[in-house]
C-alpha cells in the first residue's frame, strides 16, 4: 500500500507541474482579458437568467438553468469546500486562501467560456439525445480529427468523476464526530458499514437518471448552502474581534508564505504556496476541468451565452463565498495553529471549538448533505464519459463501477484518495483548456451578437 501511495503521489505531482498551472491560470487570465472582464460586467444579468426570467420550456435540453447550476454546484460545493480548504490552510497557512481566490476569480471566466461552448457545440449520443461537455464540443467544434483528445478527456473522466474523496472524508467525519466520542469501535467494519449505507442512498437516486439527480440536487444544494452559512456566520460573529486580523493575514501571508509547512518548489516556498492554492482552488470550483460543462450542456436553452453566464456564478458561490467562510472559521478559532489534524477533522475541531456540544453535529449534517449531493452529480459525469466512449446503451454499467468505488473511498487512506483524484482532474483539464483556448474567439463573436440583441 505504501508503494501505491508513493506512485500515485508522484503521478499527481508530475501532472500538476508548472505547465498545468500555466494552462489553467494563464489560460484563464487570457480568457478574462479576451472577454474584457465580461463575467463581472454582466453579473447582474446572469442572476436574472438564473432566476428564470428568460426560460423557455420549448428550448432544447433536459433541465432548466437553475437545475443545471445546482447539479454542477452539487458536485463542486462539496468536501472540497470543507476538507479541501482545511488541507490548504494546514499545509500553506492563511495565504493559501488568497491563491484559491485567484483561482476562483479567473475560474469565473473559464467557466463562462467552457459552458458556453458546451451549448454552442452540443452533440448527440448513440441514442440520438442532445449532449454537452468537453468531449462533444471538441468534436463538434474542432472536427472529427480531434476525437483522440475527446476520448482522452472521457477516459480521465471515468476516474476523475469517482466519488472516493467525498466518501473518504464523510467516513472520517462520521468516525471522528459521531462514533469515537460515543465509544463506538471504529475500523474496517465501521467503514464498510458506512460505505454500504452510502451505496444504498446513492443507488436510489442515480439509477433514476439525470432528471431525478437534478431535481434532488436543486433541493439539496440551496438547503446545504443556507444551513452552512448560518453555522459559519454564527461562529464569525462570536469571534468578530479577531476577524479583521485574519482577513488581513490572508493577504499578507499570500506573499510572505510565513506559515507554509510543505516542501519548497519552483524556487522556494512562495512558489509552492501558489501551487497549493491553485491546486486546491481547482479541486474546489473545477473551473477548466470540464465537469460543469457536462451538466450545463444539458440545460434547456437555445442561447449559449446565457448558459455561460449562469455557469460563471459557480466559482463565485463555491470559492469566493463557501470556501472563504470555511477558511475564516478555521482561522478565527485558532485550530490551524494548535492542531495537527488535517482535512475534515480540522474543520470539525473549529466548529466544536466555537460551538461546544453542537458545533460538531451541525457540521456533520452539513457534511452529509454536501457529500451526498456530490455523490449524485458525479455519477452523471461518469456515465456521460462512458456513453461517449462505448455508446449510450452501455452507460448504465458505469453506475455499478461508481457504486463499488464508494466502498473503496470508505476504506482507503486519505492521501491515496486525494492524490488520485487530483491527478485525474489535471488530466481532464488538458483537453478542456486546449479546446477552449482555440475556440475562445468564436465565443466572443457569439457574445457580441447576444448582448446586441438583448439591448435592442
Amino acid at each position: 500500500m505504501n508503494t501505491i501511495d508513493t506512485w500515485i503521489s508522484n503521478f499527481a505531482s508530475f501532472v500538476w507541474g508548472p505547465w498545468l498551472v500555466a494552462l489553467l491560470i494563464g489560460g484563464g487570465l487570457y480568457l478574462l482579458i479576451r472577454s474584457q472582464f465580461l463575467p463581472f460586467r454582466y453579473f447582474g444579468h446572469a442572476v436574472q437568467v438564473l432566476r428564470g426570467k428568460y426560460d423557455d420550456p420549448n428550448d432544447p435540453g433536459q433541465i432548466n438553468h437553475f437545475e443545471a447550476l445546482t447539479t454542477a454546484l452539487a458536485a463542486t460545493v462539496g468536501m472540497g469546500n470543507i476538507a479541501g480548504v482545511a488541507i490548504a490552510i494546514s499545509i500553506g497557512g492563511p495565504g493559501a486562501i488568497f491563491w484559491m481566490w485567484v483561482s476562483g476569480i479567473i475560474g469565473m471566466s473559464t467557466k463562462f467560456f467552457t459552458c458556453t461552448l458546451s451549448i454552442m457545440y452540443r452533440g448527440k449520443d448513440s441514442n440520438g439525445e442532445i449532449q454537452g461537455g468537453p468531449m462533444y464540443f471538441i468534436i463538434e467544434g474542432l472536427g472529427k480529427s480531434w476525437k483522440p483528445l475527446a476520448v482522452f478527456f472521457s477516459v480521465a473522466g471515468l476516474i476523475g468523476a469517482l466519488p472516493v474523496f467525498n466518501v473518504n472524508q464523510l467516513t472520517q467525519a462520521i468516525r471522528d464526530i459521531l462514533l469515537v466520542p460515543n465509544g463506538i469501535p471504529v475500523g474496517l467494519t465501521s467503514n464498510l458499514t458506512i460505505g454500504i449505507i452510502l451505496c444504498t442512498l446513492t443507488a436510489i437516486v442515480i439509477l433514476g437518471g439525470l432528471t431525478r439527480i437534478s431535481r434532488t440536487a436543486s433541493k439539496l444544494v440551496p438547503t446545504m448552502v443556507v444551513l452552512y452559512f448560518i453555522c459559519v456566520v454564527t461562529i464569525l460573529v462570536l469571534n468578530i474581534e479577531v476577524l479583521p486580523k485574519y482577513i488581513s493575514l490572508i493577504f499578507t501571508d499570500a506573499f510572505s508564505a510565513n506559515n507554509y509547512k510543505g516542501d519548497p518548489m519552483y524556487g522556494g516556498v512562495l512558489g509552492a504556496l501558489i501551487m497549493l492554492g491553485i491546486r486546491r482552488g481547482a479541486f474546489s470550483n473545477e473551473a477548466g476541468i470540464g465537469t460543469a460543462p457536462m451538466a450545463h450542456g444539458a440545460a434547456k436553452t437555445s442561447e449559449p451565452i446565457r448558459e455561460g453566464l449562469v455557469a460563471m456564478l459557480g466559482p463565485f458561490i463555491d470559492t469566493l463565498i463557501v470556501c472563504t467562510l470555511t477558511a475564516l472559521v478555521i482561522l478565527v478559532t485558532g485550530v490551524w495553529e494548535t492542531s495537527a489534524d488535517n482535512g475534515v477533522t480540522l474543520t470539525a475541531n473549529a466548529f466544536n471549538n466555537a460551538l461546544p456540544g453542537i458545533g460538531n453535529y451541525a457540521l456533520l449534517i452539513c457534511i452529509f448533505i454536501f457529500s451526498v449531493s456530490s455523490l449524485l452529480s458525479y455519477s452523471y459525469y461518469g456515465t456521460k464519459c462512458l456513453s461517449f466512449i462505448f455508446g449510450a446503451d452501455k452507460k448504465h454499467y458505469y453506475n455499478y463501477f461508481y457504486l463499488a468505488s464508494i466502498m473503496l473511498g470508505a476504506t482507503l487512506s486519505f492521501d491515496i484518495i486525494l492524490n488520485l483524484i487530483d491527478g485525474f482532474f489535471a488530466l481532464m483539464a488538458i483537453p478542456t483548456m486546449i479546446a477552449t483556448l482555440i475556440m475562445a474567439p468564436r465565443v466572443m463573436i457569439e457574445a457580441k451578437k447576444y448582448f446586441k440583441k438583448i439591448k435592442s
